[in-house]
């Protein structure tokens, strides 16, 4: 990695083509995660687990290459110091909560909300790897496929009742992703992503599971990385959310506990909530997308 560095430096090559060479040396089987609303290559030295290393004592909990936990380890955040800003552009009320800011955009629309946001980064991540997966149920349980959405067929809500629709048909761009989302944003929500991910005891979370209350009002946080002491087995979680109104995804920061930066203590078995910046979570409110 330090010659390939030392190398492209001589050349004046991108730093993000350098962090593509270099992942492929290391892991030449599997191809470098990619983030789809990116025009370029996003730079490995802005990525969230280069901007927050494990706390002291720990190292992160192992995950696949290619998995949904490895793509959330490699987000793009934007500069140290960034402010989280609403879809409006205004400034998020509480900076204090925000640690870092994702490299994504949060629509110009009152949409991106919390539960919103998980499935935004679901979405994304399996439109890197197979669109046809893409598929998110609404609230009224009517199940949503990004494939059905590009070969022509939609849905329509007349008061309670939603039935599928036709429309264009069109190719499966991340453009048509887009367009695909904003409707499920408006009728899916922390109850039906609730609905759709598999409970999971907190002593077992993983990068990727997500702390969610379904109900009105509701929140839902993406854990984005999980760290382990490797002497106690204590464990610690990078959180990941938006809020209302729809604003920049951004990394939570564990005020109640400066010393630990981003990084969250996660509660042993007496304990029966799980306590982040903006919402505290009943212990059991931890799921999994199968």
């Amino acid at each position: 990695m330090r010659l390939i560095l030392l190398a492209a430096r001589a050349a004046a090559l991108p730093v993000s083509f350098v962090a593509a060479v270099a992942w492929a040396a290391q892991s030449p089987a599997v191809a470098p995660p990619t983030y789809p609303w990116l025009a370029t290559l996003p730079i490995a030295a802005q990525s969230l687990a280069a901007r927050f290393g494990p706390p002291p004592g720990c190292r992160r909990v192992a995950v696949a290459a290619g998995s949904w936990g490895a793509w959330l380890r490699g987000l793009p955040l934007r500069a140290a110091g960034t402010p989280a800003r609403l879809f409006n552009g205004k400034l998020k009320d509480n900076q204090a909560v925000v640690a870092a800011v994702v490299d994504i955009d949060p629509g110009t629309k009152d949409l991106q909300q919390c539960a919103d946001a998980v499935m935004r980064l679901r979405a994304e991540y399996l439109f890197s790897q197979n669109f046809n997966k893409i598929h998110f149920h609404l609230t009224t349980g009517y199940d949503a496929w990004f494939s059905d959405y590009v070969a022509g067929r939609t849905f329509q809500v007349k008061g309670e009742d939603v039935t599928a629709a036709p429309k264009a048909a069109e190719a499966p761009t991340h453009a048509a992703l887009q367009r695909y989302l904003l409707p499920v944003f408006g009728y899916a929500g922390t109850l039906s992503l609730r609905r759709e991910l598999r409970p999971v005891p907190l002593a077992e979370v993983r990068p990727g599971d997500v702390l969610i209350h379904g109900g009105r009002p509701g929140h839902a946080v993406l854990v984005a990385d999980v760290a382990e002491n490797t002497r106690t087995g204590q464990q610690y979680t990078l959180l990941v959310q938006s809020y209302m109104p729809a604003q920049n995804i951004h990394v939570l920061r564990n005020v109640a506990h400066p010393a630990l930066g981003a990084w969250f203590a996660v509660p042993g078995p007496a304990e029966a909530e799980v306590e982040t910046p903006e919402w505290t979570f009943a212990r059991e409110e931890l799921g999994r997308f199968e």
